[in-house]
Parts: C-alpha cells; structure tokens; sequence
C-alpha cells in the first residue's frame, strides 16, 4: 500500500501546481491579446483582418461640426463652359395656350443648358510615306519614318501610353485592360502587345531611378515602409521610400539590411528618416522619427486588453502635443516654447514610469539577453528609449506626426495586389514597380499620368523638380 504524501511533499506539489497556473494563465492572456489584435489596435495591415473586419473607429477626435459644407465655405458644382463646342437652338412649334403656330414669332428670351459628354472614340489612322529621290549623281535616297512609326502597321504611343496607364495607374490585368480598350477606344489591342508596355517603359526609366535615388538621399525627410507580394508564386517584399513630391518602389528577396542595400537610399541618407520601427531601419546611423499612428493603435489595444489607464492617457497626450505643433504651424512658428516642451516631456516621462510600474519586467532566469517583456513592457521599453525619435515631430517641425505617406504609397501595391493577384516573374514585377513610382512622382507634381507616359514614349521621359519636399 503506497504511503502518503508528507507535508514537505505536498507543499512542493502545490508551489510546482501554481507555477503551472501562472505559466498556463499568462500563455491564455497572450494568445487572447493575440486573436484580439486588428489593423486598429495593433500595427497589423487592414489587409490581415481577413473575415473579422473590426467596426470602423476613427482616432480623430469629433470636431463638433456638421458633416458636409461648412457655413460660409465656398460651394462646388459643375460650371458651364463660356464657350461652347456646339450650340443647339430649340424653337417652339406652337403656342401651348391657343395652339397658333410660332414661326414667325418674335424671340423674347431663351434658357440655356449645357450637357457636358464625350463625343465617338475611335482609332485615327495616320499613313506615313517615305519618299525615295534619286539625285542627279545616280543616288537614290529615302526619307526616315518618324519614330513612332515601327512596322508596316503599328500603334501609336498615345495608344501605348494608354495601355501602359491602365496597366501601372489603374491596376487593370491584362485581359482586362485589352477589353477596356476596344469597348471604350475602339483599339482592339492584343494582350500579348499589351504584356510587352511595362518592360518597354520600365527600360527607359534608368536615368529617371537613380535621379530618384539622388533626390531622395538628399530630401530633409524621407519615409520608409515595406510590404510582402507574390512574386512567381515566392513571398517577396516590396520596399517603398518616399516624399510628398518623389516615390521609389523596390523589389527584393529580403525585408531586413540586405534590401535596404540594395534600395541604396537609406545608408546614405542625409536628413531624416521616419517610419514604423522596424528593426534594420535602426541599423543606419540616421536621424529617426516614428510613426505615431502606429503608436495611438498599439495603445489603444493595450487599453482594451489591460484595462490599465495610461495607455489611454500616452494617446491623449500624443494628439495634444500633435494639435500643439499643428496650431503652432497655423500661426507661422517653426518651434514650440522650450518651457511647454518641458511640460509636455514631463508628462510623457510620468506616464512611462506608470506602466512601468504598472507591468514590471518578470524576473530574470539566468539566461543571456533580455527577458521577454510582453507585449505592454515591449511598447513601454521602445516609448522609453525611442523618446527623441517618437517626439521628433515636436521638436523639429519639418518631420510629420506619422508616416501615413509612406504608407499610402505602399497601399498602392496592396491595391495592385487585390485586383490583378501576385506578379508571374521577377522582371515583370521589377517593370511594374519602375513605371509605378514614374507614375507616382508625376502625379504628386501634379503631371498627368496620360501626358508623362506619351513623352515617355516619344522618347522624352519626363523628369521631376531639384527640389524634393518632405
């Protein structure tokens, strides 16, 4: 018959059952937090809420104002043209009273409405003929064809311009865009001719990449962000780096140093880099600056997920220093007063030592390197020892609140990436990332997409401004 358990026995029985307790409780609140993380409250991309999309919840605060036209704002509505391309005059035939007929009836006013719409598009056909002369000494000589005209029969570049615009502009597949041209232009375009506009182009972009690269080295603020694509069936990240005025995409198989090599910004940058905190980004001896949208979402999941109040209140205190510097703008100042910064550091620095003291580091085992802080420690530890680069914003004005620039460019590939699907081969992809940042450069300089992809391909490719702008 077994003897029973002495009290010494028991007692180490029971400390090992609590320390199971405590192990498997933590592990719950840890995978919990994880399933309860959304593109709002994490830094997770909306993209990944797959069938669990969160309810819409703005970090603005509300205005106080009336949705729509403000009082006293000027309206908008469409205007007539002064000078119309056609005037049509419609006569009565007869008086709607008695029934007398109106020929001769003399005009004693009109109503004017015009219908602003788009005439018949069909292809123009223009033939070019070589002449061939012969000289005096016997020589016959032909005149060149323009460069446009490559073949027999042939598409001009305001075709090619067209079909390149639909594919890297608006994210149209192949197919598609093929459709869309004969339906809507009357160009029964292949889709095998089609496929071959983005290399072409692309393949004329050389000088305009590594212009690209100068500009953005030298800009006194640059934004950095990377996103994963499908690349003949292989995860591939797509790195972004831009301004207001300048975008550059970049292809690689990596997302940490040896892309960030490759894309040859970021090493040799001059002034300021901002973005999420990804780690090989802290690698390059730069001024930073973090985004703190990524901030205000990662406090407020751990509001809901601690219930603890400084979270909320590290948010509140962001988006006030955040009006204070956009107010301070507002007004022609280019710092704020060193006595309200102190203020509002202070503020900042008690909130941090709240957590802290809030969710303590657990205690050390003996191993080398960090203990695991869990997630409220890991935000604590980065607001803590990233303090200049999360503050950056308020102390130099040229560096945003956010690196929502960044990421609107990204979000262009994601957009990419919904309607036409991943890329089937890696020089493919690399023509579409070169076209798409001409496209969006032009555009953030206000060219048309249409005007700068003809130039391109009549051989003048369009080039963007010295000056690059945060």
């Amino acid at each position: 018959m077994p003897t029973a358990p002495t009290v010494e026995q028991l007692l180490v029985l029971l400390a090992e059952r609590d320390r199971l307790i405590e192990t498997l409780s933590r592990r719950v609140a840890e995978l919990e937090a994880r399933l309860g993380k959304n593109s709002q409250n994490s830094s997770k991309p909306p993209s990944s809420d797959a069938f669990t999309k969160p309810v819409p919840r703005s970090l603005r605060k509300k205005s106080g104002r009336k949705p729509g036209k403000q009082p006293g704002q000027p309206g908008a509505r469409l205007e007539p043209r002064a000078d119309p391309d056609e005037v049509v005059v419609h006569e009565p035939a007869e008086c709607r009273s008695c029934g007398e007929g109106l020929d001769q009836a003399p005009v004693v006013g009109e109503q004017v409405r015009q219908v602003l719409d788009l005439p018949p598009i069909e292809l123009v056909a223009v033939e070019h003929r070589a002449q061939k002369r012969a000289c005096s000494c016997g020589t016959v000589t032909t005149a060149a064809f323009p460069t446009e005209a490559t073949a027999p029969v042939c598409y001009g570049p305001g075709v090619a311009a067209l079909g390149c615009y639909l594919l890297a502009r608006q994210h149209l597949p192949v197919d598609r865009a093929s459709e869309l041209m004969a339906d809507c232009f009357g160009a029964p375009v292949s889709t095998g001719w089609l496929a071959t506009l983005l290399p072409f182009a692309a393949a004329r972009l050389g000088e305009f990449t590594e212009y690209l690269r100068e500009q953005l080295r030298d800009a006194p603020v640059t934004h950095f962000d990377e996103t994963g694509g499908r690349v003949a069936k292989k995860l591939r990240w797509i790195h972004v780096a831009c301004t207001g005025l300048l975008t550059f995409y970049h292809l690689d198989d990596k997302r940490g140093m040896s892309a960030i090599e490759a894309a040859g910004i970021l090493p040799a940058l001059c002034g300021v880099a901002v973005h999420d905190g990804h780690t090989p980004y802290r690698k390059y001896d730069v001024t930073h600056g973090l985004c703190n949208a990524h901030h205000l979402r990662e406090l407020a999941g751990m509001a809901e997920a601690t219930g603890q109040a400084w979270p909320t209140a590290m948010a509140d205190l962001l988006v006030e220093i955040h009006i204070a510097v956009q107010t301070a703008k507002a007004t022609g100042h280019t710092k704020l007063p060193r006595r309200r910064l102190a203020k509002f550091g202070a503020r900042y620095d008690t909130l941090i030592a709240t957590g802290q003291g809030l969710n303590p580091p657990p205690p050390r085992t003996g191993k080398r390197g960090r203990p695991a802080l869990g997630p409220a420690g890991s935000l604590l530890r980065r607001l803590h020892e990233y303090r200049d680069d999360v503050l950056r914003f308020s102390t130099d004005f040229t560096v945003p609140f956010d690196n929502n620039q960044a990421e609107r460019d990204i979000r262009m590939i994601k957009i990419q990436q919904k309607i036409s699907g991943g890329w089937r081969s890696e020089d493919g992809a690399r023509a579409f990332l070169t076209v798409r940042s001409y496209l969006s450069t032009a555009r953030k300089h206000q060219r048309a997409g249409l005007d700068v992809l003809s130039e391109l391909f009549t051989g003048n490719t369009w080039m963007p401004a010295q000056a690059a702008a945060p």
